[in-house]
């Protein structure tokens, strides 16, 4: 349920279009549903601008199906990250309308989109091939969250020739994602070429003493450029939600 929703149940019924029954009837699980294991929070997308996210990682198979099921039964954008292949395989069988993404491993069944224009394009970079994962992840989230993505991805700072050959794209863009493990150079570099805000999200790619991550979110957290902020290690996630909330044109 979101605001858009709710206001046509509530012009509804004062119309006499809807009974007052039948209103109560579709905000009968509001605020939240009780499946025994887990709280459905059907207000989200009221309070937040998105519904409830599902974390598949951690959760039975049956687990993640029943949830999903329940939201899918609304008409709204269901997501469900952190879902192993096997899972994803029997979320598309078992529900209509459920594509499943393996790099981000991430499903998505796509629904109404969320009300309000944006500022412009959210721009995913990556530093190499192997931040796909977690670069997928933010940029198929920012999608589903109705911004206009983009993508460029490869750009890492050991051949820094590669960023700057997308200079134009890059000041075009109103929010960047900046995707990046190793020492976590990049969102550095293109913090320091850009006006608009910059999400660093560090990986838990690299050797040793990259510490699965550890270094380059301490980097990230070091960095010189204004501007920067930065997520936990690995949350594309994370990273999609807080640029589609910056990117939101609406106060």
């Amino acid at each position: 349920m979101d605001r858009a929703r709710l206001t046509e149940l509530l012009e509804a019924v004062r119309a006499g279009e809807c009974s007052i029954d039948a209103g109560l009837e579709r905000l009968r699980a509001l605020p939240f549903e009780d499946m025994g294991f887990a709280k459905l929070d059907h207000h989200r997308a009221l309070r937040t601008g998105f519904p409830e996210v599902v974390l598949g990682e951690g959760k039975r198979p049956e687990q993640v199906l029943a949830i999903a099921e329940r939201l899918a039964a609304t008409d709204a954008t269901v997501l469900v990250t952190r879902l192993v292949p096997e899972v994803g395989e029997q979320l598309v069988a078992a529900i209509d309308g459920f594509q499943y993404h393996p790099v981000p491993r991430l499903a998505v069944r796509p629904g109404r989109m969320p009300a309000g224009a944006t500022r412009g394009t959210v721009l995913v970079l990556s530093a190499g091939t192997a931040d796909l994962p977690v670069a997928e992840e933010a940029a198929i989230v920012a999608e589903a969250m109705g911004n206009p993505v983009a993508r460029i991805y490869d750009v890492g700072v050991s051949g820094l020739h590669r960023l700057l050959d997308h200079k134009e794209q890059l000041w075009g863009a109103s929010v960047l994602i900046v995707v990046a493990g190793m020492e976590g150079a990049l969102p550095s570099v293109v913090g320091g070429l850009v006006h608009c805000p910059v999400i660093a999200v560090p990986t838990s790619v690299g050797y040793g003493a990259s510490m699965h991550g550890l270094a380059a979110l301490l980097g990230m957290l070091n960095t010189c450029a204004a501007g920067v902020v930065v997520v936990n290690i690995d949350n594309g996630f994370g990273a999609a939600a807080a640029a589609s909330r910056i990117n939101r044109a609406e106060p």
